[in-house]
């Protein structure tokens, strides 16, 4: 096999060139192919007795097998080597104790009272994106499979000869500082700032950091998975476009890699496992169970232009639902640029009091709740609500 290997290394100077061939497939929800050999991929069935090429069949559920259609994912991925051949995990030492995951009395308490959080300095020491991340706030639990929790991440070191795999969630990550590489056991994605990517549960990734320091917003969803809102009576078109969703092509590393680290967070604890191979040697795979990114420039939003305000909700980008209709177990909303124009209203948002818990983050700007006026043409803010109910 072709060693592709080489298409990306840690220099800030190859990343930018790399960039330029980095390939995406479109769509949300769609079920996807691709193969970095031409015919790695089976054909009429999923498991062959003999692979193509000699690679070994592995199929990732984000959902029970038995789902309804509608909502069952899956895909199959055709790798080198299969991912279960690792030593037995152990407890990860040093161990992020700023991650949480079981929401309680033992570990967080409850307020009514509104709070704020200065942006986080760049670490003084070495920090990747494992070791970077903390919990700012939460409800429920990712054992019973109901509940999201909030964090925010600070990192200045790309991850070294190892992945991280969230067997809680799944991450919506949001740079709000700092491009982010990120390789995936389907591709590798690049996210700017102005962008989010979703790691779904389950996925092996790694996180360079071509610019330098970088630090953002994770939001984390246990027990579901994002989807788009529907629009109702806006009609067939507007908010975030099914096709401005960017899933990547396949690509694989095959060469040895002793001491390579798996870091599993499962319940909130990290564990880690050794291997001797890159978790990235994924030729060829397909399904509808796939990370994917989205660029916030490309979302259409709606707005008043006569009298009063639109809720917030009708700026949500995705939302992971609840069993219950309407209500969501968190959404994601955006406030981007846009005119806001309304004749005998108050300034925008309205106060409101709601069933929801609200986390507000800004990408750059200012935040139009503080900044009154017919136009705030440069802010671009994204909120994150939740029941954990």
């Amino acid at each position: 096999m072709e060693d592709k290997s080489s298409r990306c290394n840690k220099s800030t100077v190859d990343f930018k060139v790399k960039e330029e061939e980095l390939e995406y497939q479109s769509g949300f929800g769609n079920h996807f192919s691709s193969e970095a050999i031409p015919e790695s991929l089976p054909q009429g069935q999923n498991s062959p007795l003999i692979c193509p090429l000699g690679l070994y069949a592995e199929q990732i559920s984000g959902s029970a097998f038995t789902a309804p259609r509608k909502t069952n994912q899956r895909s199959w991925l055709y790798r080198i080597k299969p991912s279960v051949t690792h030593e037995p995990f152990k407890p990860r030492v040093p161990s992020n104790r700023k991650l949480v995951s079981e929401f309680d009395q033992s570990n967080s308490s409850a307020t009514p009272t509104q709070l704020r959080w200065r942006p986080v300095d760049s670490p003084d020491s070495p920090t990747d994106f494992i070791d970077g991340l903390y919990t700012i706030c939460g409800a429920g639990s990712s054992f019973l499979r109901h509940g999201y929790a909030i964090h925010m991440y600070t990192a200045n070191k790309s991850m070294e000869n190892c992945a991280f795999c969230n067997a809680d969630g799944d991450f919506l990550v949001v740079p709000q500082e700092g491009r982010l590489w990120i390789t995936t056991e389907c591709g590798k994605l690049q996210v700017s700032p102005g962008e989010i990517i979703v790691l779904p549960q389950g996925f092996r990734f790694d996180v360079n950091l071509p610019d330098g320091p970088s630090r953002g917003y994770v939001a984390e969803v246990f027990g579901t998975h994002f989807q788009l809102p529907d629009l109702g009576p806006i009609g067939a078109n507007g908010l975030a476009a099914s096709r401005d969703f960017l899933v990547p092509t396949a690509w694989y590393n095959q060469d040895p890699r002793p001491g390579y680290t798996i870091v599993q967070k499962f319940g909130g604890e990290l564990f880690t496992a050794i291997q001797d191979f890159s978790p990235f040697n994924v030729v060829a795979w397909h399904g509808n169970y796939v990370p994917y990114k989205y660029d916030l420039s490309k979302f259409c939003p709606f707005n008043t232009v006569l009298v009063d305000h639109g809720d917030p909700s009708i700026n949500t980008v995705l939302t992971a639902p609840t069993e219950k209709p309407g209500v969501a177990l968190l959404d994601f909303v955006i406030f981007p640029p846009r005119w806001v124009v309304a004749e005998h209203t108050f300034r925008p948002p309205y106060y409101h009091r709601n069933c929801m818990s609200e986390f507000m983050g800004l990408i750059h700007g200012k935040y139009e709740g503080v900044c009154p006026g017919i136009r705030c043409a440069e802010d671009v803010c994204v909120l994150i609500v939740g029941t954990g109910k």
